[in-house]
């Protein structure tokens, strides 16, 4: 799962990866995940991400994407 914070960790700026954790929202209920739809969820899976922005992201296993083991 990412966060708009875990995207500012790697470079992006604030609002930047708002933008893309939002559109990866919509993403997921467009594919029918009406989880998503909620204004309090910050939290996506990788996967829309990785489409949005048309790069693969790594994160090292056993972390939290927050750097924290």
């Amino acid at each position: 799962m990412v966060s708009a914070k875990d995207l500012e960790t790697i470079g992006f700026r604030k609002y930047q990866a708002q933008t893309i954790i939002r559109q990866a929202k919509l993403l997921m209920v467009k594919k029918g995940f009406g989880l998503y739809n909620g204004k309090r969820l910050g939290v996506v899976p990788l996967e829309p991400v990785e489409e949005i922005i048309g790069v693969k992201l790594e994160f090292n296993e056993g972390d939290d994407n927050n750097g924290n083991n």
